[in-house]
């Protein structure tokens, strides 16, 4: 059962599972907690487990003022503080890859390490067309599911569309009861559209893994390649057949990869 913690001066929503080592979770556009279930009942039972509803997602609000990823970041930062949590493995997808990346350049000692899952470094010119595209979508599809049918056309794969997976999630996401709005998903959206680490990136000197979806259109491979290169010993792994979501498509996997990841950390591997 999750409750609301005070963090930068907002109450976040927050889930908790689990026993061991410290992993903090990182949602991505319109994602609430929930959206790393496979994660909470699959790694638990190694981990100690928190994620999150990032500002105006699930039941988190969102405050008036300005919102960017270096804001998500220091959320994230204050919620750890207020969980008495010192450090933490970090991990992250799309846009919460980004707000991962800005914890660790921007609260040094914070990360352990980092995941970071259908990542980039900076909002290339394709990606922010993708942005435009979507703001105005969700404002004039003629109805939700016509927007997440739409939406979902860029995050899953082939293969999840056939097999009745997306089917499944749309009804979910249809009957979530704190659903996010136009507004929130418009602002937060703008935000992960801004992303800029480039120039930055090799500030960061914690053991990082960065996964990339083969057939991801949102964050292709070579995004995600950009980013492993620009941060001193990360390792780049493409996740064959994938898309921009293998966490939730083929969570064995993705489970198995970054447990033997963070249980390498945890070893002292220096080829973590």
């Amino acid at each position: 059962m999750g409750q609301m913690i005070d963090a930068n001066g907002v109450e976040l929503w927050v889930e908790r599972r689990g026993r061991g080592p410290e992993v903090l979770l990182i949602s991505g556009l319109g994602d609430p907690a929930e959206v790393w279930q496979p994660q909470l009942d699959g790694l638990a039972d190694r981990y100690r487990i928190t994620t999150f509803d990032n500002r105006g997602v699930g039941r988190t609000v969102l405050p008036d003022g300005p919102l960017s990823v270096p804001l998500m970041a220091d959320d994230a930062a204050a919620l750890l503080d207020a969980l008495e949590i010192p450090a933490a493995h970090v991990a992250g997808f799309s846009g919460g890859s980004f707000i991962a990346q800005e914890v660790a350049l921007r609260h040094p000692g914070l990360a352990r390490s980092l995941v970071l899952n259908s990542t980039m470094a900076r909002a290339e010119p394709y990606f922010r067309a993708v942005a435009r595209f979507w703001h105005w979508m969700v404002e004039r599809a003629p109805s939700e599911r016509a927007m997440l049918e739409a939406f979902y056309l860029w995050i899953y794969t082939p293969r999840a569309h056939a097999d009745g997976m997306v089917d499944r999630l749309i009804e979910e996401t249809s009957a979530f009861e704190h659903p996010q709005s136009v507004e929130a998903f418009q602002r937060q959206l703008a935000a992960f559209a801004a992303h800029d680490t480039l120039d930055r990136l090799g500030g960061i000197d914690v053991p990082t893994l960065v996964l990339s979806g083969e057939v991801d259109l949102v964050a292709p491979p070579r995004l995600g390649r950009v980013v492993a290169q620009s941060i001193p010993g990360a390792r780049f792994e493409v996740l064959p057949g994938e898309a921009h979501q293998p966490f939730q498509e083929v969570p064995d996997v993705f489970n198995s990869r970054v447990d033997a990841f963070w249980r390498a950390v945890e070893a002292g591997d220096p080829d973590a």
